[in-house]
């Protein structure tokens, strides 16, 4: 190949090249939809309260969904917390109070090192701990939230448990 045949290839190929590159750069960034994910905790969620006898059903509360979406949020861009305490000192009870949730609240966490965490792990994580199995069964917790996040090494899950009208 002759030198002015690879300068017209080259030039002939700096069109496409750069709408190559228009086309990455203006792309969204991936966002997983974790819609999926959070109803199969909500599921479970509402099946460990089902097991322990629990004659009311949970309902899916939008409040408590905004309170736990912070909270998710908070944990998976700061790597120091693995608790209820966001980074900024609020409580479960400040965030759901935040959201305009009236009424006593608690909270789970579920933490995984990778991309992704099935519904399944994160039920595992919560049954096989005391504290979080009695939350998860707590018959007085009808008012449930529940978000996830992702990133490439962090996926959080929080669900957030409300007694209606019970102050907090």
């Amino acid at each position: 190949m002759t030198v002015s045949c690879r300068v017209r290839c080259f030039v002939a190929a700096l069109p496409v090249a750069a709408v190559a590159a228009g086309m990455v750069l203006a792309a969204p960034s991936a966002q997983a939809d974790n819609r999926r994910l959070n109803e199969s905790v909500y599921s479970n969620i509402f099946s460990a309260q089902s097991i322990n006898g629990c004659t009311t059903d949970p309902k899916r509360d939008r409040r408590l969904d905004e309170a736990a979406r912070r909270h998710t949020l908070d944990v998976r861009a700061n790597r120091n917390i693995n608790g209820d305490i966001g980074s900024d000192g609020s409580t479960p009870q400040d965030r759901a109070n935040a959201a305009g949730f009236v009424g006593k609240v608690s909270e789970t966490i579920a933490i995984n090192p990778a991309l992704a965490i099935s519904g399944l792990e994160v039920l595992n994580q919560w049954w096989h701990n005391p504290v979080s199995r009695s939350i998860m069964q707590d018959c007085s917790n009808t008012a449930i939230g529940v978000w996830s996040e992702n990133s490439l090494d962090r996926t959080v899950v929080v669900a957030v448990y409300g007694q209606p009208g019970t102050p907090g």
